[in-house]
This record gives structure tokens, sequence and C-alpha cells, in this order.
């Protein structure tokens, strides 16, 4: 292994792991590789990814809890320009973790990486004034299988930071991401399938 470091279980939560890729720079800049077959399933992220997206979104803006119902997707999340608070909440049935969320920094500066098991949700705020946010995934986008979380669901608590000179009420969302249900309402609709 050796070019990238792995902190596994973050949080206590099995699957979740941050990864930090080695960098190698000098007075005309930087390389890394920002994936590597071989390294990944060395660090026990043997996945094949099918689809590579990237979005950009200004200051405030808060994307999520995503995840895919039928058809779930690891995923392997990076900034390639200014800075996000990413979290992940585990939602795998039989999980001693159900419900418990992780969040990381994750900048151009800092090069982390975060890798996201299937039956979790995802989201992210941006911090900086603009940021790009790339990631991989193992299963195609599906339009009419989305699912989500209320960001701010109580008994979830995830310890969103807030972006420099705003306030919650400042944050932009979609309209959906204003309206998702929280975990109970997860649990029941679980229930009801």
């Amino acid at each position: 292994m050796g070019k990238i470091q792995v902190t596994d279980n973050c949080n206590g939560i099995q699957g979740l792991k941050v990864i930090e890729p080695a960098v190698f720079g000098d007075e005309r800049g930087y390389f890394m590789e920002t994936y590597n077959y071989q390294d990944f399933a060395e660090a026990g992220i043997d996945c094949i990814f099918v689809q590579d997206n990237q979005s950009a979104s200004k200051k405030g803006v808060l994307r999520g809890l995503h995840f895919q119902i039928n058809y779930p997707q690891d995923k392997l999340v990076r900034v390639v320009n200014g800075e996000v608070f990413d979290a992940a909440v585990d939602l795998r049935e039989g999980s001693e973790t159900f419900g418990k969320w992780f969040g990381v920094i994750l900048s151009a500066e800092n090069k982390k990486q975060f890798f996201i098991p299937k039956g979790f949700a995802h989201g992210f705020v941006v911090l900086s004034e603009y940021a790009e946010f790339c990631y991989k995934v193992t299963d195609f986008y599906h339009p009419n299988d989305e699912g989500g979380l209320l960001w701010k669901d109580p008994e979830i608590g995830i310890q969103w930071p807030m972006p420099e000179g705003m306030a919650e009420e400042d944050l932009i969302l979609s309209d959906k991401d204003k309206i998702w249900g929280g975990i109970r309402e997860y649990v029941s609709s679980r229930k009801e399938r």
C-alpha cells in the first residue's frame, strides 16, 4: 500500500473510511494518485466504480441526506476546489450503529477522500465561497429510486458546522431536501415494504 493512509471505522461505524493520499510536491506543484484499484482493494475498498459525478455549489448550499433505495451505491467522495463538511448516516439493517453519523472536513487543501459504503445516507454543506465535489459510485443513478433523510433530524443529531457569517436559516437547500422525513419515518416506511 503506502500511497494512501486509511482511517477505518470512523466514529466506531464499521465500513466508513477516510483516505489520505500521498502527495508529491515540488516547486512546480504536486502530483497524487486519487484512485488506484490495488491500493484501495488492499485497504478493504474492493469496488468497481461505474460512474463519476461532479457538482459545483456556492457557500451555504447543503445537499442531502441522500441514498438510493433499491440500487444502493458505494461512494468515494472528495473536494477538488473549496471546502465542505461531509456526513454519512448508517442505515444498514441490523447494524449496531444504525442511525449513528460521522462527519469529516473535505477540502482541496487537505485532499482527503471519504468512502461511504452501501446502506448509508450522505450529504454535505459548503463552507467555502465555492466548492467542486467529486464522487465515484458503484451503481448508476436511478432518478425514481431516490431516498432521503431530513438533514437536521434531531434524532440523528448531526452537528453541521455553519459557514462563516451564516446561520441555519441562511442555508440553501433544494425543495425536496427541505421536506425529507426523519429516521423514524424512514424506519416506518421500511417496515411497510
